[in-house]
């Protein structure tokens, strides 16, 4: 049965003659109001706690990278022999984010009242997904939290540095370019109509390569606006359509597999998620089945997600699970040869981590090599575009000069 929401109320009232205010938080007014007159409270009024206009004034919620340092803070202080909830406790004075210090605390009043740990953490899906949440309470049942917590935070350290290094390769040359296009339009738009003003008192005529971006700056002048609009359209449409058609989704990850040297970063990347997911998962001790459902929704591609759930059919039916990633036609030579000798030697979750480093290694070199290709390509790019329009503009006054 799903949980009501809960809402934070505000109530004021009188207590043995004398007035009282405070909040409470919960799902269900009645009882609320009830807990109140139990401690001798009357109850003038009881509202709702308003909200503020467009989250104004609210914490932000906590980032990925802040969930991986308290991760690894928790695994610290459990290796210390500190208390959970004592941990929880100076973790969350700790923090410097109001947001994750009210989240740190609230973990640590549910964990109080005797609420398990793993089961506080599920009530926050969207920043614990169900593999840590799964680790966690492992962790809690076997008595070996704290290294179960040292594994996670690894995970969650490994993981947030390989999503970095995927966002680096592919933010670098799109912001750059974009402000190239800006550059250019603002170009097109506010300048070059003050030379062809200039050009008009001259009377003689013009080289074609001038005619041609003067052609270009009056479809700029009238077009910008439903350029602009389009393209803001076609930015909400693909994130729309990602939300709600699987089709598209399959399709821009098949994709984003095949683009020059950016497509080797995100398989390199998958495979090495896969490994590391699936390392971590089964060194905990989660059964191989169970460790493949968790695998498949970490990739982030969902060509993977659903090849990896094939696999996870074949192995629950008995097939070994290097026999069915070869099967699949998605896993590279290495990775299908680490993962046989980890399966013959006893030691998978070894070879996976191996595989794991490999590839994590290789998407930091392939995007160091992407940088310094790209550097002197973008280079070479604003100067086609901005150093066109400037021959486009002098090229008449330089001919003028020859004339006379």
């Amino acid at each position: 049965m799903a949980k009501s929401k809960e809402f934070e109320y505000i109530w004021k009232g009188t207590k043995k003659g004398q007035k009282v205010d405070g909040e409470l938080k919960g799902d269900n007014p009645s009882i609320l109001k009830a807990q109140l007159r139990r401690q001798g409270i009357n109850v003038t009024s009881f509202k709702r706690k308003p909200q503020p206009l467009l989250g104004g004034g609210k914490a932000k919620p906590p980032k990925p990278e802040e969930i991986a340092m308290f991760t690894r803070q928790m695994a610290t202080m459990a290796k210390s022999g500190v208390p959970l909830v004592q941990a929880l406790e100076m973790v969350s004075a700790g923090s410097d984010k109001e947001g994750m210090k009210k989240l740190i605390g609230d973990i640590g009043e549910d964990v109080a009242s005797g609420t398990p740990f793993a089961q506080s953490l599920r009530k926050y899906p969207r920043l614990f997904d169900d593999l840590y949440c799964s680790l966690i309470e492992a962790g809690e049942q076997s008595g070996a939290l704290e290294t179960l917590l040292d594994r996670v935070a690894t995970y969650k350290e490994k993981a947030e540095a390989l999503k970095k290094k995927i966002k680096k390769a592919l933010t670098y040359p799109v912001a750059v370019l974009v402000v190239a296009l800006v550059v250019t339009g603002l170009l097109l738009v506010k300048v070059v109509p003050t030379f062809a003003e200039v050009f008009g008192s001259f009377g003689a005529d013009l080289p074609a390569f001038t005619l041609w971006v003067l052609g270009i700056s009056d479809a700029a002048q009238k077009w910008w606006l439903p350029f602009l609009a389009g393209v803001i359209g076609l930015g909400f449409a693909n994130k729309e359509l990602r939300i709600r058609s699987q089709k598209y989704v399959e399709i821009m990850d098949a994709l984003s597999l095949k683009i020059p040297i950016v497509g080797s970063i995100v398989y390199e990347g998958v495979i090495a998620r896969f490994a590391r997911t699936l390392s971590t998962t089964f060194a905990a001790g989660v059964p191989l089945v169970e460790a493949l459902d968790s695998v498949s929704q970490a990739t982030g591609n969902l060509i993977y997600e659903r090849g990896i759930t094939a696999i996870r059919d074949e192995v629950t039916s008995g097939t070994p699970i290097a026999a069915a990633m070869s099967s699949s036609g998605l896993f590279p030579p290495l990775a299908l040869q680490m993962t046989t000798i980890g399966e013959e030697s006893g030691s998978l979750d070894e070879m996976l981590e191996k595989v794991a480093d490999h590839y994590e290694d290789s998407v930091d070199n392939l995007v160091d090599q992407l940088t310094a290709l790209l550097e002197p390509l973008i280079m070479c790019v604003l100067a086609v575009l901005v150093g066109g329009l400037l021959i486009a503009m002098y090229l008449p006054i330089f001919q003028l000069g020859a004339v006379i």
